[in-house]
């Protein structure tokens, strides 16, 4: 699979009991079998890389359903910020466009009614696909 011809990836993490989590995110190349994507510092993603690097990932639509005829790959990630991020960051806007905007002022929107606000994309993931992970 190469990320870079993908609108949406699946992308399944695992909670520490080992159970799996999956969300659709936008991804961009980044060269080497590797991808980029942002999220939140407080997204379960987030959260649960922080304990197993361990990731899934397969083509899907923008709902998280996964494509047709297509299997999921294993690979790690790894949660990144400064230069990586907004290496990450210039590319998803630029892929983007307009939507990074609307799913930012989304955001801006459900932090009124939440606890405290959970930060837009602040961070970003490095995904390395297949036997080039570890």
């Amino acid at each position: 699979m190469d990320p870079s011809q993908e609108k949406y990836v699946s992308l399944t993490t695992f909670k520490r009991d080992g159970t799996p989590v999956a969300a659709p995110v936008w991804c961009t190349p980044l060269g080497e079998g590797r991808f980029g994507f942002w999220t939140s510092s407080e997204s379960g993603k987030a959260k649960r890389l922080a304990h197993t690097d361990r990731v899934l990932v397969q083509p899907s639509n923008g709902r998280g359903k996964v494509k047709p005829g297509t299997s999921p790959e294993e690979g790690t990630a790894k949660v990144v910020t400064g230069a990586e991020y907004e290496t990450i960051k210039r590319q998803i806007e630029e892929k983007y466009g307009f939507f990074t905007k609307l799913t930012k002022f989304f955001n801006s929107v459900a932090n009124l009614f939440r606890r405290g606000n959970r930060p837009y994309g602040d961070r970003g993931v490095v995904v390395t696909l297949g036997s080039q992970g570890g």
